[in-house]
């Protein structure tokens, strides 16, 4: 028997579900964690978007 973190509403919390929802707000997140650590990890090896960004503007 496998066990099912459920919201309020009785769905699945890790179900995709489009729109304004707990689970779109839950995946969200985690996507946007993951966005984040690949920016770091992307800037760590030398090739820094914000660095470039700053150099053409003049700072």
């Amino acid at each position: 028997m496998s066990v099912i973190a459920t919201q309020g509403n009785g769905c699945d919390r890790n179900y995709f579900l489009f729109g304004w929802t707990p689970q779109a707000q839950i995946w969200n997140r985690h996507l946007a964690i993951i966005g984040f650590l690949a920016y770091l990890l992307w800037d760590l090896a030398g090739y820094s978007v914000l660095r470039d960004v700053l150099h053409l503007i003049g700072y």
